[in-house]
Parts: C-alpha cells; sequence; structure tokens
C-alpha cells in the first residue's frame, strides 16, 4: 500500500512539471492541462494546423495516466470527430499504452503531444485510425467547433477557445447574437410567468379578504340596526 501511495505520488508530481514545462514552453498547435479533480487525467486540444486538411479544426482529447507514470506509457484517446482517428477510442501509438516496451519514461507530456500530432498529420495506418478522404477531413474541421460547445467538459477547460469558435461560428452565419443568451431568456420569461402567476394568486387573495370584510361590516351593521330598532321598541 505504502509502494502504491509512492509511486502514484511520483506520477502526481513529475505531471504537476510538465503542466508547469507546458505553461512556460506551449506545444505548438496544442493546449493541454489537467482536470482539476485527477492530474492523471489530462484534455488537450489540437488546432488544425496550416496546410493540412484540419486547418480550422479544434481536436478535443485527452490523456489518462497510469499511476506508475512515468514508467508506464498513458492510454490517449480522441474524442472529437476527425476523420484520423476513430472517437473515444484508445489509439495505438508508440507512445500509447499499446507499445509499452518502446516507451522511454524520459519522454513529457510535450513528447507525447508532439508525436501525437505529427501521426496525425500523415496517413500512415494504426489500430483506431481510420482512412477517410481529405474532403471529409475539411469538413469534420468545419463541424469540429460546434460539436466541442456540447462537451460541458470542454467548455469548463476551455473558456477562451469557446468563444473563439462561437465568433467563428457567427462570421460564418451559424450564429446569431442572441443565440447565446436564448437559455437565458427562456429562464427569465419562466421566471416572469410565475411572477405574474404569484401576483395573480396575491390579487385574487387580497380581492377575497377585501369581500369579507364588507360582509362582515354588513353584518355588523345590520346587527347594530337591530339592537337599535329593539331598544327603541323596548322604550
Amino acid at each position: 500500500m505504502a509502494s502504491q501511495k509512492r509511486v502514484h505520488t511520483t506520477a502526481a508530481s513529475r505531471l504537476r512539471q510538465d503542466y508547469l514545462r507546458i505553461l512556460k514552453d506551449p506545444v505548438p498547435y496544442i493546449t493541454a492541462l489537467p482536470l482539476p479533480s485527477n492530474i492523471l487525467e489530462w484534455h488537450y486540444v489540437v488546432r488544425g494546423p496550416e496546410n493540412t486538411p484540419y486547418s480550422g479544426g479544434y481536436y478535443h482529447g485527452k490523456l489518462v495516466f497510469p499511476k506508475d507514470f512515468p514508467f508506464k506509457p498513458p492510454r490517449i484517446f480522441m474524442i472529437t470527430p476527425n476523420g484520423r482517428f476513430k472517437v473515444n477510442t484508445r489509439l495505438c501509438l508508440s507512445i500509447s499504452d499499446f507499445h509499452p516496451d518502446t516507451w522511454n519514461p524520459a519522454w513529457s507530456v510535450s513528447t507525447i503531444l508532439t508525436g501525437l500530432l505529427s501521426f496525425m498529420v500523415e496517413t500512415s495506418p494504426t489500430l483506431g485510425s481510420i482512412d477517410t478522404s481529405e474532403f471529409q477531413k475539411r469538413q469534420f474541421a468545419l463541424r469540429s467547433g460546434p460539436f466541442n460547445l456540447q462537451d460541458k467538459i470542454f467548455c469548463e477547460l476551455f473558456p477562451d477557445m469557446v468563444e473563439e469558435i462561437r465568433e467563428k461560428m457567427k462570421e460564418r452565419g451559424e450564429m446569431r447574437e442572441g443565440d447565446e443568451t436564448t437559455s437565458q431568456n427562456n429562464s427569465n420569461r419562466e421566471g416572469g410567468v410565475a411572477g405574474a402567476t404569484r401576483e395573480g394568486q396575491n390579487g385574487l387573495i387580497s380581492s377575497t379578504l377585501v369581500n369579507i370584510c364588507v360582509i362582515i361590516g354588513f353584518a355588523a351593521f345590520a346587527y347594530t340596526v337591530k339592537c337599535v330598532i329593539k331598544a327603541v321598541d323596548n322604550s
């Protein structure tokens, strides 16, 4: 148990160092960071390089590191449809857990991401890769932004990219100014309806109370008149 904890601590320490290194020296075309709740799971976004079928695309994926990293390699996944890799499938690369025999503990997260990008822009096949035309890959690139906006983790981890995607969609006429506030307007509308309902209910209660007071007033007045008449008759 103590040994396992020590190995996990080693992995966390190494990954924190790699994160600081990436902040200081970012990997070209790639943004990556760990989940706030789990440093062993990293999410990355590849911006499609110019002069490739992926240009203009945003390709979200994740790296899942073992507890004994850096002595064993991570699992690598692509989440965004891209025309190159199957989505949500372990990729068979020399830098992934499919090939522990070729793994080098000196390799960092930056090394892994650089290798992933290099393989992505190539055409050589491997387990987890697919064969699509350049036209299809360009179509995937255009659809990658809207696809990622539906991913909660993507939106939470990469807010700057979310805004960038929305701006591009507006430029292409795929999103209007009011689209971003639709849910907020619906919420306000629901709140307005609820408020109007409450106001109507309060008005009904107030009207009922007034009517009751009027009835009681008339009854008291009639009783008083009756008492006066009876007193006069007795006199």
